[in-house]
């Protein structure tokens, strides 16, 4: 399985799509997910409050003064955590696995022409998710630039 996203089209919107599998019970994938401590060290926007039921709202600072606020539409401990941030969705899924199990990341918004720098963002975000998982501190990869152009590339845009 690639650790590289993909890009579909759904409903006249664009959907970046990754896969990560985890040698842990879901149980254990989805605490760290959802864990505010852990939350704010892998998610784009520093997370300023985060209330974890359906209806409940994230709040998000951009660090550059600006405040977004998410709703969550979907909770289901421990197979599914899914927010709206401002018009975007954003859908976790868990799904048990013989030996822990796989994770689905979805991130459907409007602009096709930012989908290279999205992807390569949520990549990053994905990867220090990843180094949390599996207990590690968070460390980012000085890789941006490089990932832009795979996905660039890679979505022909």
């Amino acid at each position: 399985m690639s650790e590289y996203g993909r890009l579909i089209e759904h409903e006249g919107r664009v959907v970046l799509e990754f896969e990560r599998v985890f040698s842990f019970h879901r149980n254990a994938v989805f605490g760290v997910l959802t864990n505010p401590v852990f939350f704010t060290q892998w998610y784009p926007f520093a997370t300023t409050s985060m209330d974890l039921r359906v209806g409940g709202k994230l709040k998000f600072d951009d660090g550059e003064g600006s405040i977004y606020e998410g709703e969550i539409f979907q909770l289901e401990v421990p197979a599914s955590f899914c927010f709206k941030e401002i018009e975007d969705l954003l859908e976790i899924y868990i799904r048990e696995e013989k030996q822990g199990c796989k994770m689905t990341f979805r991130h459907t918004f409007d602009d096709q022409s930012m989908a290279m720098y999205v992807a390569a963002g949520w990549h990053r975000c994905l990867h220090v998710l990843d180094q949390l998982i599996n207990g590690q501190p968070a460390k980012w990869e000085d890789n941006a630039e490089e990932l832009r152009e795979y996905y660039k590339e890679a979505f022909h845009l």
